[in-house]
């Protein structure tokens, strides 16, 4: 445990969109930075490195991962996390019935990105905690497309995407 609040990406395999926008953030607010930031996936070959498209598509925006391994999310994640974003509304479906435990501090990226910094509360659990993430509803345009089937251009309009959103989700994360 660091004692930072922690926020998990999370994305079907954890091989693109999660590893892009955790990498991104992590970017953003620096590797020791007042977040600690994490990502896993709901149906995952354990332990596999990011795809190459993944890791291209880092590249073209100067950045890289090398350690990354792909990871279930599960009850553990759930315990440390003070915010789970996701990527498309079969993760949160995935959650409903495997870890809904999960359910009150899981958010699909897009929406929290719209919501969180309207919030107003001393820290990131009690923000995430009035969002009221629990029992939301999931609409269509909250996706991010999963570039997973596609080829290079799909990653790098993906990574284009989740780097304006970790852009816009940062004030909510830490307010002044």
């Amino acid at each position: 445990m660091t004692g930072r609040p922690v926020v998990t990406f999370v994305c079907t395999g954890n091989a693109a969109r999660s590893v892009m926008a955790a990498t991104l953030l992590k970017d953003r607010l620096g590797e020791d930075g007042p977040i600690d930031v994490r990502s896993a996936g709901t149906l995952v070959l354990p332990d596999q490195p990011m795809s190459v498209r993944t890791r291209t598509a880092l590249e073209r925006h100067g950045l890289r991962d090398p350690w990354h391994r792909s990871r279930q999310l599960d009850e553990q994640d759930v315990r440390v996390s003070s915010l789970i974003l996701t990527m498309e509304p079969l993760h949160i479906q995935w959650m409903r019935r495997q870890l809904p435990s999960a359910l009150p501090i899981s958010g699909m990226l897009k929406r929290v990105v719209l919501d969180l910094p309207r919030i107003v509360g001393a820290t990131l659990d009690d923000r995430v905690a009035a969002l009221g993430l629990a029992n939301r509803d999931v609409e269509p345009w909250e996706e991010v497309i999963d570039p997973g089937s596609g080829q290079q251009p799909a990653f790098d309009i993906c990574i284009d995407e989740l780097a304006g959103l970790i852009d816009e989700l940062i004030p909510g994360l830490l307010p002044e």
